[in-house]
């Protein structure tokens, strides 16, 4: 088989350009509302240039979820099953808060894909997320099995990290109504929080010694 043609640097840039312009139509009126009209023309684009590139909404939608899932995934596959358990999960609750910080239009993708039942992504799902996230489970239980952290259900542990980090991006609009003087000070606060509370309930409790 012939080997594919090599890109043009005006085709990279092209291809980034509808990337960033679905990212934000996307995010904002989700799957079933963003059309590929709105898209070329957030672009800059006409809907034929845009097609030659990508043959669908649906192709666009998966490029942009294929290349957010590594970018989501990448925290998670970086917490050591031979680091101090309790930092190791700090680390990953405060790069989640990080990220609800940098990416929210992305976080607001995913939060629509999932709220319409997954039907782009689900097999990215039942797949690569459910695999990591079993693998640490499993490195979580062993940390509590070894007495490191208190015993608490290690999916519902990351389940409340996902709640409690990327509320900060997808439900920004209600933050910044109940706190309108915060600005970014509201992530910093949320940090200090987060903080606080998971170190409180993952410390393990050292028994008192019997009198």
């Amino acid at each position: 088989m012939p080997l594919p043609t090599p890109r043009t640097r005006i085709q990279k840039k092209n291809i980034q350009t509808i990337m960033d312009a679905a990212l934000g139509v996307f995010s904002q009126n989700g799957f079933r509302g963003a059309t590929l009209d709105q898209i070329a023309s957030e672009a800059g684009l006409s809907k034929p240039n845009l097609l030659y590139y990508f043959p669908s909404k649906v192709a666009i939608h998966r490029a942009l979820i294929a290349e957010l899932m590594t970018t989501w995934l990448d925290p998670l596959r970086e917490m050591d099953a031979q680091g101090d358990p309790i930092e190791e999960i700090l680390a990953y609750v405060l790069r989640k808060l990080e990220m609800a910080r940098e990416f929210p239009r992305e976080s607001r993708l995913f939060a629509n894909e999932i709220v319409q039942g997954a039907p782009n992504i689900m097999d990215q799902i039942e797949g690569e997320l459910k695999t990591l996230v079993d693998e640490k489970a499993k490195v979580i239980t062993a940390w509590i099995s070894q007495g490191k952290l208190a015993p608490v259900d290690p999916y519902h542990l990351i389940f409340s990290i996902w709640a409690t980090t990327q509320h900060y991006a997808d439900f920004d609009a209600q933050i910044q109504g109940i706190l309108p003087d915060k600005g970014t000070a509201r992530f910093e606060e949320a940090a200090t929080f987060l903080n606080h509370m998971y170190r409180a309930m993952l410390r393990p409790q050292i028994a008192s010694a019997a009198h």
